[in-house]
């Protein structure tokens, strides 16, 4: 499920910048680091020119930023989600449904 939701994406279409916060080992970021495993490359192959930082920090809670036209932003936050529910998560925040 989650593979589809990432090749589905369009991003771009009045969203400017993607930002995942997370732990590199706390239990609650389990779910946003084996995204990026498993998604990243066909997220970012799909979207070449799209900016999506990656931010890794010891004990943070995971998160998902999303940079709007005129520098609106939003969050999400990630913490204890699976794989396919921060898919979930990315979905709804590039529609703005967050």
């Amino acid at each position: 499920m989650a593979a589809a939701a990432v090749r589905g994406l369009g991003l771009g279409r009045g969203v400017r910048e993607l930002r995942l916060h997370l732990c590199q080992s706390s239990a609650g970021s389990r779910g946003a680091r084996e995204f990026i495993e498993q998604h990243y490359v066909a997220l970012k192959q799909a979207n070449p020119g799209f900016p999506i930082l990656i931010r890794e920090c010891s004990g943070v809670r995971p998160r998902l930023w999303a940079r709007y036209e005129f520098g609106k932003e939003k969050s999400v936050s990630l913490d204890n989600l699976s794989v396919d529910e921060v898919a979930k998560a990315l979905e709804n925040i590039v529609k703005g449904k967050v």
